[in-house]
């Protein structure tokens, strides 16, 4: 099973706030899902950001790709990036 990692919009109308999860790749946006590992809420100054570091290193050493958004909010959380985390880091946003 393809797994990757990506935003499930939820919120009002006008109002976006997402759910960063693990889903198949062959499930819809909104659709079905593995496990929800952080949020996004862009509508906050500044954007929050919360992830859970332990699941989202263990989601991507599985082998499950981030979605090119949730590369860009891997490293704007740290989760991407460090030196202890290269090979993942290189792995993750050259595959995707």
């Amino acid at each position: 099973m393809a797994t990757r990692i990506r935003l499930r919009r939820m919120g009002a109308k006008k109002a976006p706030f997402y759910r960063i999860v693990v889903a198949d790749s062959r499930s819809p946006r909104d659709g079905r899902f593995i496990e929800s590992i952080g949020y996004y809420d862009p509508l906050k100054d500044p954007a929050v950001i919360k992830i859970d570091k332990e699941k989202a290193l263990d989601w991507l050493k599985k082998g499950a790709k981030p979605s090119d958004t949730v590369a860009s909010l891997f490293k704007k959380a740290g989760v991407l990036g460090d030196s202890s985390n290269k090979n993942l880091d290189n792995n993750a946003v050259a595959e995707s």
